[in-house]
């Protein structure tokens, strides 16, 4: 699984990576975490709000801080 954080490095993109990680080690499932800060490839990718969050080549939410609940939804629904 690939997992990227999309936002220039704000509270809330930090936030967001710091429950992925976390919930990542809860459903005890294996990840490549990348962060990434290009605006460029936000926009090639559909987003337009930070932070975002892509899974496998999937964007799956933008604009807020899924909860951890929603996290295990989107990470352990694949």
């Amino acid at each position: 699984m690939v997992v990227k954080i999309l936002g220039i490095g704000c509270a809330r993109c930090q936030e967001l990576e710091k429950r992925v990680i976390d919930t990542l080690a809860e459903l005890n499932i294996a990840a490549d975490i990348e962060h990434v800060k290009d605006l460029k490839l936000f926009a090639s990718m559909g987003i337009f709000m930070t932070p975002g969050l892509v899974i496998d080549g999937k964007v799956v939410s933008q604009g807020k801080v899924p909860s951890k609940d929603e996290l295990k939804k989107l990470l352990g629904g694949r």
